[in-house]
């Protein structure tokens, strides 16, 4: 059977989110009238305005002069120009299902919610809060309609229990988790690229020990995990956390595997070794990892692959410390061979419409779609062209990345659907042409083409559709992490074996049995299906 890529939910061994760092600002007001460029949109039809309200969330990234997540130039841009009016809702994204769930619970949920995790999309399909809409898309969409036929590789993600719960768009890569290491201090002391996990801890200690920077102090930092890092270890032993993997023949929960316990040792093995900052299991909002890189203390970065967040970074850790040399990193060969770096599946963010909407409100949010599919996403997500970019080629050019940053980075946020598809020679001919853009597009491009050289594991396109099993994990999952901790942080009083028998014993106390009953039951009526 072929291995798929899917969006999967990689639940980190530690309470992890994900937070952007905050763009760079200055005096400049987010108070802006549409141009010529930005008013060639679509405009809206005549009569008033629906309004619905969509979720979004906040990574804490709008600069204080562009106004708020509510409120900002591009808040009254999407108004003004697409066919209905939006009242957006910004959920934290360290605790977006929380809060979502709160909203839902007292009856505040927002028109359309959107999310990555997939599962718990299935979630609120089967407690009833978000509802089928296949129907209406047929009945409404045309842009969206006609995309979905030229992407069918999106239709299966997009069904729950044999109907369409949700709308999403093809993402311009898979690419998500990426390895980073300081080239210069490989260089200073005599070291070559690691390729196994066996050099990876050699070089890791070496940068604990050898001064790589110079200064006569023993302050560095071999490694530092972001919100991604812990589950790039998990990669390297094929296994994540909420993932499943055929083995045998059967469906097997990926916490649960014998190699699970060989990542936790590894994982292990660095903390106890001081190779990761021992902070990292309180540094919830990774403010503290970033700080390492950007500072010049961490050796090697583990976490996103190009999020904005790494862009911002690099451009840090080059005013701090100027000769400093970052460059990707592939993915290390364990024991199991080499698996590659976490890859998403096909479709981006899943956008449902709440139960509680009526059919003259759906049709206004799918006019919505169908605009922002065809109109609205370009300057969302380049910009004002002749301010933000240029066309050369072809190619939406940066004029300046740091008004960029400032005035357009946030925008993505409010694109619930792109038409764009990433490619290494993009990455280098989007960027602007100042000498630090073209180098970090150049190591961003070599990054992607790093990242999908090897194949990530993924033995089924996504979970199975299991209300029990969605309770299970939801309820297990909390409990895995602290065993995990204790693991990672208690020292010779508990091996990873140890936990990895804590967590099957958790599992089956919690009705693990029966849920896998019902998984295999699933696979061999859908495994037909996956190939």
């Amino acid at each position: 059977m072929s291995k798929l890529k899917h969006a999967g939910n990689a639940v980190l061994a530690v309470t992890m989110s994900l937070t952007l760092l905050v763009a760079c600002s200055s005096n400049q007001t987010y108070s802006v009238q549409p141009s010529s460029s930005l008013g060639s949109t679509t405009a809206p039809g005549p009569g008033p305005k629906k309004e619905i309200s969509i979720s979004m969330f906040d990574r804490g990234t709008v600069p204080t002069e562009e106004g708020t997540y509510e409120n900002n130039r591009w808040t009254k841009w999407i108004n003004e120009k697409s066919p209905v009016n939006v009242k957006w809702v910004p959920v934290t994204r360290s605790q977006a299902q929380p809060k979502l769930n709160a909203l839902i619970a007292s009856g505040e949920a927002p028109d359309l919610i959107w999310e990555y995790d997939r599962n718990y999309i299935s979630q609120l399909a089967n407690q009833g809060v978000i509802q089928p809409i296949g129907d209406y898309i047929n009945k409404y969409s045309t842009t969206y309609k006609a995309y979905l036929e030229k992407h069918p590789e999106l239709k299966p993600y997009l069904n729950v229990n044999g109907q369409t719960y949700a709308v999403s768009f093809a993402r311009d890569t898979v690419a998500n988790h990426g390895m980073w290491i300081r080239q210069d201090w490989l260089d200073k002391l005599g070291l070559k690229t690691p390729t196994t996990a066996e050099e990876f801890l050699d070089v890791a200690r070496k940068f604990r020990d050898g001064d790589p920077d110079g200064n006569g102090k023993a302050d560095t930092v071999p490694i530092s995990l972001s919100s991604s890092g812990v589950g790039i270890l998990r990669a390297l032993f094929f296994t994540q956390e909420n993932q499943w993997y055929v083995e045998g023949g059967k469906l097997e929960y990926g916490r649960l595997l014998d190699r699970y316990a060989d990542s936790l040792a590894f994982q292990k093995q660095l903390f106890d070794e001081g190779l990761i900052d021992k902070e990292y299991i309180t540094d919830t909002n990774f403010q503290r990892s970033s700080q390492l890189l950007t500072t010049g203390k961490a050796g090697i970065y583990l976490g996103q692959w190009g999020a904005g967040s790494m862009d911002n970074a690099y451009r840090d850790l080059l005013k701090n410390v100027p000769d400093a040399k970052l460059t990707p990193l592939e993915s290390i060969s364990t024991k199991y061979g080499k698996d590659g770096l976490y890859q998403e599946a096909p479709p981006s963010v899943f956008t449902v419409f709440n139960s509680k909407m009526k059919e003259d409100q759906i049709k206004s949010a799918i006019q919505f779609i169908d605009w922002m599919l065809k109109d609205g996403w370009v300057p969302l997500k380049y910009g004002e062209e002749n301010v933000h970019y240029k066309t050369v080629d072809g190619a939406r050019q940066t004029i300046n990345q740091d008004k960029f940053i400032k005035e357009v980075s946030y925008a993505g946020e409010y694109a619930l659907m792109i038409d764009s598809i990433m490619t290494p020679k993009l990455i280098i001919d989007m960027a602007a042409k100042d000498e630090i853009s073209q180098n970090y597009a150049k190591l961003k491009a070599k990054s992607l083409e790093l990242t999908m050289k090897n194949v990530y594991r993924r033995d089924i396109p996504y979970s199975p559709d299991i209300p029990e099993l969605t309770q299970l994990i939801a309820t297990f999952s909390p409990i895995a992490v602290q065993i995990e901790t204790k693991v990672v942080t208690g020292g010779k009083s508990i091996t990873a074996q140890d936990g990895l028998n804590d967590l099957r014993k958790e599992w089956k106390r919690l009705g693990g049995d029966n849920v896998d009953k019902q998984v295999q039951d699933w696979y061999q009526k859908n495994k037909s299906n996956f190939k």
